[in-house]
Formats: structure tokens, sequence, C-alpha cells
């Protein structure tokens, strides 16, 4: 059973600078939907002006950076391309340094293929010229996608994914996500998903890594999820803090291997009391 005291649910706030590189997670920590939550404002605001390191950082692949940059100052959130990575980019990345002339084909949304396509990849729907099937959050996830992975499969492609998230938090509740194109995918094929490049996966960690030039034990990772944002942050040597506004509940954390350094209901936590 963990051990929920070791738990800190109050002392960040008395040492909000504690960090050189502040780590967050979006969907469920910085935002749910088309509404800020509560504390970010003035949270990244007083990170901003002690000019600490800060990332955004998803496992969405359904927006592009530019995407996620454009939203989050849309909301009023100041932010820039340099500060933004998203589990599309790290594939992207993970492709041209192992698998540069790869063919692939994505059972996911125009945002991901439009990325492939501009890093120079072949995307195709013939079996036997697929070297990599790639599984993401698709909402426009098909059963004539399904029986093109399915075909590829069996001619030998690899499967590989962008995430593997059960499901995306919403302001109503959630969205399926790309756990459920996987599965789909190994039922039908009989076969493993060999590589996740998001979240908890230490691919994505080593690219924050080299984004924020911090060293890992000097940065504090912020998010919604004890499976990949906390179990993430853990893995690579990172301080942790998970917080109750998206997916996981205090029950999950009680039932949880992973436990955070800090618990808090919101970000208004983190702030020092006035």
């Amino acid at each position: 059973m963990p051990l929920l005291t070791l738990v800190d649910e109050g002392s960040m706030s008395r040492n909000l600078l504690a960090y050189d590189g502040y780590i967050f997670d979006l969907d469920g920590t910085v935002y749910l939907g088309e509404t800020v939550l509560p504390g970010v404002f003035e949270l990244l605001a007083r990170l901003r002006a002690a000019d600490r390191r800060i990332a955004f950082l998803s496992n969405n692949p359904t927006r592009t950076r530019s995407q996620y940059v454009a939203k989050l100052n849309r909301l009023g959130l100041e932010a820039s391309l340099d500060e933004v990575i998203n589990s599309s980019y790290v594939m992207v990345q993970w492709l041209c340094e192992h698998a540069p002339m790869a063919r692939v084909f994505v059972v996911g949304e125009q945002p991901l293929i439009g990325e492939l396509e501009a890093a120079g990849f072949r995307l195709s729907e013939s079996p036997d010229a697929i070297d990599f099937v790639i599984a993401s959050f698709d909402r426009t996830f098909t059963y004539a996608k399904l029986q093109v992975a399915f075909d590829a499969m069996r001619a030998g492609a690899r499967l590989i994914a962008t995430n593997a998230d059960r499901y995306c938090p919403t302001p109503d509740g959630g969205q399926p996500d790309a756990a459920a194109i996987i599965a789909a995918i190994e039922a039908c094929a009989n076969v493993r998903c060999e590589l996740v490049v998001g979240k908890p996966s230490p691919i994505m960690a080593g690219v924050i890594g080299k984004l924020l030039n911090v060293p890992a034990e000097r940065c504090l990772m912020i998010g919604d999820r004890l499976e990949t944002d906390i179990a993430m942050g853990i893995q690579a040597g990172m301080a942790t803090a998970l917080v109750l506004t998206g997916a996981s509940t205090r029950a999950d954390l009680t039932a949880s291997s992973y436990q955070p350094d800090y618990l808090f209901e919101d970000l208004t936590a983190m702030l020092p009391s006035a």
C-alpha cells in the first residue's frame, strides 16, 4: 500500500521558486476545454518574473505545437513555440532519428499527418509498403483505417504510438483516447505496440530535458495524471506535483504505486499565502 504521508499537500507554497524548471501538463492541469484552471495565471506570472524555465507538455496529438501556442495565447497565457512539446512532435523527432526513410500509415488526425508530411515522411495505405503503423488519438477512426492497419501488421509492419492515454479530460467528462486505438489494432492483428513516445516514455522526458537545459533533479513536473505525468517525472528523476483538476483523484492516488512529492486541489495551492 502506498504511503500517502510521503505526499506533501502544502509546503510547495512556502518555497514556490525551489526549482529551476517547471513542466506543466496542459489538458486538466493548465486548462479544461477553453477554461483556464484556478491559479494558473498567477503561478505562471510569478515563475516568469523569477526567470524560471517553463515548458508546456501534452500527450494530445490532435493539435500541432503552433496550434497549442495559439490556444495558450488566445486564453491569455504567454507562450512561445520553444516552450511547447506534444507527442506528435516527439514522434516526428524519434522517426527522424531512427527511421528517416520510413513509410508510415497513421491511425490519427490531420495535425499528426501534416507534421509527418512536413518532415518528409511518406504516407501509404498499401499494406506491403508500410514500415510503421502509428496509432494515435483519432476521433475520425473508421473500420477502413483498422483494416489497413490490420493488413499492414500481417505484412510485417511495426506498431508504434504517440501516446497511450485511456481518455482525454474535457469539461463534460472525457473523450476516448489513443489507448482505444492501440487496443483495437493489437486485438485484431495479435501484436503488441512496441513503442509509445509520449508520457511516461523516457523518450519524451529526454526531449523535455533538451528543451529546458535544466538537470532533471532541478525540475518539477506538474500534471493531473498519475500514470503519465507523475510516472514520467519520477522515472526521469524530477520532483512531481499532482493536481486534482483533471483525470486522477485521491482514490486513484491511494491505489497507485506512483506517489507525487506534492498534492494540490488546484494550482492556487502552489501560491504563497497572502
